[in-house]
């Protein structure tokens, strides 16, 4: 859905404005964690990975077998893509990508001080998963790998090369290496990942990325077919969860929005609202119609110029704001399990 011209000038004027003003941050108040232990084992699978004698790589996978245990099959056979290929050309596909990718691994070995910084956030994060949820089994392990470039894994609020397993958390960083990467910035790097995705390829999205991966396996993903409501809410529901698991983090990084599109969003949020009250988008179960305004893109086409995507992060957690101040007696479970409507009618979201 197109706005005219004129409508069109008055939202960026709406997104100019919120770039002069930022509203404060209404997250809820956090609990003291300080007694929650948790144990968190970093293993730096990429490390060991690279350093294989190519020549006797059985002997070499031996010992990454006692290491990593089940890890190293999820990491050949998902991750490298060799489940289902005939064993007898594995060895060849690991020395091939051992070659290829060892620049990626020297780069990777600049960043060292992010990552332990995301390990102690992931910590802090997980002590908060304990807390809110204290039935979870939280994962025990941490482990960095370095994985084709094209691995970009898909949750329910955005992408990243990080992912959840049976073993533990586990973060891809060869989508890690910092947003002016020349990884990135090359011509084959671009057409991958436009720059609104790659900018966001810094360490300090590792522990965002891990604790919505926690909370997709908390909370179970929608089924195709609902409506943009339900998609907003289910959103609304995971970004608030996440800002009770990390408190203390940059709104902009949780939300993934530049700190301008942020700006401009606060300031924009009932005016955004009423436009998709206007237009009867809420109910609205067309795809088409509503991507825009539910998947990741360098602006909202409808909003111009100033606007992220993924709106639907900022609207639904709004929304689950507001509800939750009505009805502070709702626990977290009972939250996700509430139905998009009641939350609309008990929220009273009017925002100006």
């Amino acid at each position: 859905m197109k706005l005219s011209t004129q409508t069109q000038s008055l939202v960026a004027l709406v997104m100019i404005a919120g770039l002069l003003f930022s509203g404060c941050d209404e997250s809820p108040a956090k609990p003291d964690v300080r007694q929650i232990k948790v144990s968190l084992k970093m293993q730096r699978f990429e490390k060991d990975f690279f350093a294989l004698d190519t020549n006797d790589l059985d002997r070499g996978f031996e010992k990454l077998r006692v290491d990593y245990h089940g890890f190293l099959n999820d990491y050949t056979g998902k991750i490298l893509g060799l489940e289902g290929k005939d064993t007898s050309q594995w060895d060849m596909a690991i020395k091939a990508f051992i070659r290829d990718y060892r620049p990626i691994y020297d780069s990777a070995q600049k960043i060292d001080k992010g990552i332990e910084a995301a390990k102690l956030d992931i910590e802090e994060g997980l002590k908060y998963v304990k807390f809110y949820f204290p039935s979870y089994q939280l994962p025990e392990q941490f482990i960095t790998f370095i994985g084709p470039i094209d691995a970009f894994a898909y949750s329910q609020t955005g992408g990243s090369g990080d992912i959840i397993t049976a073993f533990g958390l586990c973060t891809g960083l060869q989508l890690h290496l910092g947003g002016n990467s020349m990884v990135y910035k090359s011509e084959a790097g671009m057409q991958l990942y436009p720059e609104y995705i790659s900018r966001k390829f810094e360490t300090d999205y590792i522990a965002v990325n891990c604790m919505k991966n926690i909370i997709d396996d908390i909370h179970t993903p929608l089924q195709a077919g609902e409506s943009m409501l339900t998609i907003m809410v289910d959103h609304g529901k995971r970004m608030y969860v996440l800002d009770l698991m990390l408190p203390d983090t940059k709104e902009e990084i949780k939300l993934g929005y530049t700190s301008k599109q942020l700006k401009a969003v606060k300031n924009s949020e009932g005016f955004i609202w009423n436009y998709f009250n206007e237009n009867n988008l809420l109910f609205e179960k067309d795809l088409l119609k509503m991507r825009s305004f539910v998947t990741d893109g360098p602006s909202t086409d409808e909003f111009g110029w100033g606007s992220p995507g993924f709106i639907s992060l900022y609207t639904g957690r709004q929304l689950i704001r507001a509800y939750m101040k009505k009805h502070p007696e709702t626990s977290l479970n009972a939250l996700l399990a509430l139905d998009a409507n009641k939350i609309l009618s008990g929220a009273g979201y009017k925002p100006r």
